[in-house]
């Protein structure tokens, strides 16, 4: 007995130094890393202000969600109401409509946007004319550089009952236009290709600098076995590209509850609102026009969290199904 107690006590300081050895040496190394590299801690510093400054710190008032919030008592002293904010909003008539919305216009979103610069991206790879792939490139990167309200008010011009250019064009064949902002019907499809038109060049930018880091010997080797064009884009170009595919695929649907407020706004009128009323809308409205915070911390905290489990939910099935993921 006293021989396994002499083994005990003899072992703790044997371990507290071999805790303490890791230990300096962790520091050792840390300091100098810091030396070595004190430019880049340095540069990391601003970042990190802005995410803890504007991000970080203003999640502790989430807690609006569950109080009947009081701008003259704040945030704090403001009283506990539990779930009844997240009850009215389950509640409330609208709750489906803005649910449906939101996916149909997300998931539309998705589907439209997310091939389309992948297959740019493997067309602008084949074309062997310097000048043709780079003016293509500026033809569609263009449109990326146009802010939101700029584009809404192209919409609105080209749309327009009277003297839009679509009506026009219309007019021209003798052919009534239809009120293409005013009908709920095209809400979507105006939203989603306008947004295809903008983004779809800045998307390809992605896959054309994974395709570029493509081994060539790949190619060659294609070549030597006669594969054809078509097949070496199967075969070589889409698996290369395909990680960097599925992250911006789960990136995407993880945002899916999160469609762009923006535009969805500036696009809405009383007469497309059956469509256009979306989660993002709703809390703008109820938080900031008619001053309850209370319910709209609360949609914005159920719609992260749906994002959240979303995000979580595709990941693991992306790294099942080809093991690329985001972590």
């Amino acid at each position: 007995m006293r021989t396994v107690e002499h083994s005990v006590a003899v072992e703790q300081p044997a371990l507290t130094r071999q805790i303490t050895t890791r230990r300096q040496s962790l520091a050792f190394r840390w300091r100098k890393s810091l030396r070595r590299h004190w430019q880049l801690y340095l540069l990391i510093i601003p970042p990190l202000l802005y995410f803890v400054v504007f991000k970080y710190v203003p999640m502790s008032n989430i807690v609006i969600a569950f109080k009947n919030y009081s701008v003259v008592k704040g945030i704090w002293d403001s009283p506990w109401i539990g779930l009844k904010n997240f009850e009215l909003f389950f509640r409330n008539p609208i709750f489906w409509t803005l649910i449906k919305n939101t996916l149909l216009l997300s998931g539309y979103a998705i589907l439209a946007g997310f091939p389309l610069p992948l297959l740019l991206a493997l067309m602008l790879n084949e074309v062997r004319h310097r000048w043709f792939r780079k003016t293509v490139q500026l033809v569609t990167y263009a449109p990326y550089f146009i802010s939101t309200v700029v584009i809404v008010s192209m919409l609105i011009l080209l749309t327009a009952p009277r003297l839009g250019l679509v009506t026009k064009a219309f007019g021209f064949f003798g052919v009534d236009a239809p009120d293409l902002l005013g009908d709920p019907n095209y809400f979507r499809h105006i939203y989603v290709w306008s947004d295809v038109w903008q983004t779809a060049g800045y998307a390809a930018v992605i896959y054309l600098a994974a395709l570029s880091a493509v081994d060539p010997a790949l190619y060659e080797s294609a070549r030597v076995d006669g594969a054809s064009r078509l097949r070496r884009i199967w075969h070589v170009d889409l698996p290369s590209i395909m990680p960097t595919a599925m992250i911006i695929l789960i990136l995407s649907v993880g945002s899916i509850m999160a469609v762009g407020f923006e535009k969805a706004f500036l696009m809405q009128n009383p007469l497309n609102l059956s469509e256009s009323e979306i989660i993002a809308t709703y809390v703008y409205k109820t938080g900031l026009l008619n001053a309850d915070f209370g319910i709209a911390t609360a949609v914005g905290l159920f719609n992260s969290l749906i994002n959240l489990a979303l995000l979580l939910v595709v990941n693991a099935v992306a790294r099942r199904l080809s093991g690329s993921g985001l972590w």
